[in-house]
């Protein structure tokens, strides 16, 4: 959510790109929630991502989604995504830093894992923002949060509209 407004600056003139209107949530919200936020549109790219919400220790002490059924969930919205024709780019979980509320940080390498194998077996390039962060999570993250600085959101605003950009020239082949 952090790096929409910086995307569409990076891509004025070259894409018009657009969010759903809510936080995505877990996958078991995009399960429930795709058709209606892709809609009846044509979309030539789309650059996605679950796992966050999914991998978030709720009150009960477990995982809001175990990685057994983030697999399950993940396969399912990557098979409706295909569907659409798109081309399709996986954004890899940003880590999670230490004393972050609710979640662990060796979830998002565990998770990023399963939509690795995922995203390789259906040929969805990655675009690795969990890489761009870890090395500069200090001055990216905020302390303690899941969520970026302004700095940290431009730059990860640069990777996505790279990525974007790129898929759309391909597309154009």
């Amino acid at each position: 959510m952090g790096y929409t407004v910086p995307v569409r600056q990076l891509l004025k003139g070259k894409a018009n790109v657009h969010r759903v209107p809510e936080n995505g949530g877990p996958t078991t919200n995009g399960l429930g929630k795709l058709q209606t936020w892709l809609g009846n549109g044509k979309w030539d790219v789309i650059h996605f991502n679950w796992g966050l919400h999914d991998l978030r220790i709720m009150d009960d002490g477990q995982r809001q989604v175990s990685p057994d059924a983030y697999e399950k969930n993940l396969r399912e919205l990557v098979s409706r995504l295909k569907a659409t024709g798109a081309k399709l780019i996986w954004a890899t979980i940003t880590p999670v830093p230490d004393g972050a509320s609710k979640r662990h940080p060796e979830d998002a390498p565990l998770y990023n894992d399963i939509a690795k194998k995922i995203m390789e077996e259906n040929k969805i390039p990655i675009d690795d923002l969990y890489a761009l962060c870890l090395p500069q999570l200090n001055k990216m993250q905020r302390p303690q949060n899941v969520h970026f600085t302004t700095e940290g959101s431009e730059a990860l605003a640069k990777q996505v509209a790279a990525s974007i950009q790129s898929a759309l020239a391909e597309k154009d082949r």
